[in-house]
């Protein structure tokens, strides 16, 4: 088990009197086999984290850490190491080739665990991460169309587990599902971590599944980390404002909407 942490990291977009912090001197902590939540409203830079982290984006200062190794450095050794975080993005559609087979995806994603593989291991590993991820493993050569919205989530999962990491970052993954499909995959997720000695670092503006899923919370504004602590203590006890009013938010059955809010 691996702990990923973020010390005062910082992204700025565009350059002089133009450029946007989108990002404010972060400080976080994954712990090792544990799931972190980090909410926050569109815009508060939680995603922003995430790439940040997998190289997708450059921070203009501060480092992120990976059992102590820099993975923003562009020392060899970084780039090693940075495979080791792998991540799981909001819309599966946009993240799988229309014109490639699922099997053909996840095997690509064996590429970056630095080992050859023959055809006939490349098969077996891709069966594995299916079943894995409760996928009939014979539809390996199905098209992601094929797939319902939540299947085509798990093939994802599955194509971020074939670079063995260590640690899984999952960006907003089931914001676009039915609460139904949610649930589904929200399981998986939980028994993966089990299963695998995972470290994962949650992102979502929903506050319930960031409560089902996270053993700590971390809550960003405008870029900025207003409040973390245990899940639990951050969400019955908040004390910064706006984790508040974020939890003002979350609809009640039985509760009308306020319509002027909607």
């Amino acid at each position: 088990m691996s702990e990923l942490r973020f010390e005062a990291v910082t992204v700025r977009f565009g350059s002089g009197r133009t450029a946007n912090t989108a990002v404010d001197a972060v400080d976080l902590t994954v712990r090792p086999g544990t799931t972190h939540g980090l909410v926050g409203e569109s815009g508060s830079g939680k995603s922003t984290v995430a790439r940040v982290a997998v190289g997708l984006t450059r921070p203009a200062s501060g480092r992120i850490l990976l059992d102590g190794v820099d993975i923003t450095s562009k020392d060899p050794a970084a780039k090693l190491a940075r495979r080791r975080v792998q991540m799981v993005f909001q819309d599966p559609l946009s993240a799988l080739d229309p014109r490639m087979s699922v099997g053909s995806s996840i095997a690509e994603g064996l590429l970056a665990t630095g080992r050859r593989h023959t055809a006939a291991q490349r098969t077996d590993r891709v069966r594995e991460l299916l079943d894995l991820v409760h996928i009939d493993p014979q539809r390996a050569d199905d098209g992601p169309a094929s797939f319902s919205g939540g299947q085509r989530q798990r093939i994802t999962i599955a194509r971020a587990l074939a670079a063995e990491p260590e640690v899984l970052i999952a960006d907003e993954i089931t914001s676009a599902l039915d609460v139904s499909v949610q649930g589904v995959v929200l399981n998986l997720l939980r028994e993966l971590q089990q299963r695998l000695d995972l470290t994962m670092l949650f992102i979502s503006h929903n506050l319930a599944v960031v409560r089902y899923v996270s053993d700590e919370v971390t809550v960003m504004r405008s870029g900025r980390v207003v409040e973390h602590g245990s899940t639990e203590a951050v969400l019955t006890d908040p004390s910064d404002p706006y984790t508040r009013e974020l939890l003002r938010a979350v609809p009640v059955m039985g509760r009308p909407l306020d319509l002027e809010d909607a």
